[in-house]
């Protein structure tokens, strides 16, 4: 098994950040829309360029069976699109340490853990 599975190439960087960019949008709206404050959650989302990594990443375990990555590996893949996309190289780094899954998600995650005691 490699860190770099057959994945089809995917679009340009510009593309990619335009997705993601939707995408947040959409994530924005949602929660507004859900009565949330934005000066209560914006922090905790991703950056436009965090959410491509995170797209890349999941192709990259997509391609890969679905399995999720150990430490080691994630750290690869992650370095790996650093190295394909040298833009994204900050978001890359800001992400590695963090837990393999969303770094935003860690608070929201132990509030929803406190609540369901």
């Amino acid at each position: 098994m490699t860190d770099r599975p057959l994945i089809p190439r995917r679009a340009s960087l510009e593309l990619l950040r335009a997705e993601a960019s939707d995408e947040l949008s959409v994530l924005i709206e949602e929660r507004i829309r859900d009565g949330e404050d934005p000066w209560d959650f914006m922090e905790d989302l991703p950056s436009v360029d965090e959410l491509v990594v995170l797209t890349l990443r999941a192709e990259n375990i997509a391609a890969d069976g679905g399995n999720r990555p150990t430490v080691a590996r994630n750290y690869r893949v992650l370095r790996q699109i650093a190295l394909e996309h040298p833009a994204l190289t900050r978001a890359v780094w800001r992400l590695l340490g963090s837990e393999p899954h969303r770094a935003w998600s860690t608070a929201q995650d132990a509030s929803t853990r406190a609540e369901a005691s």
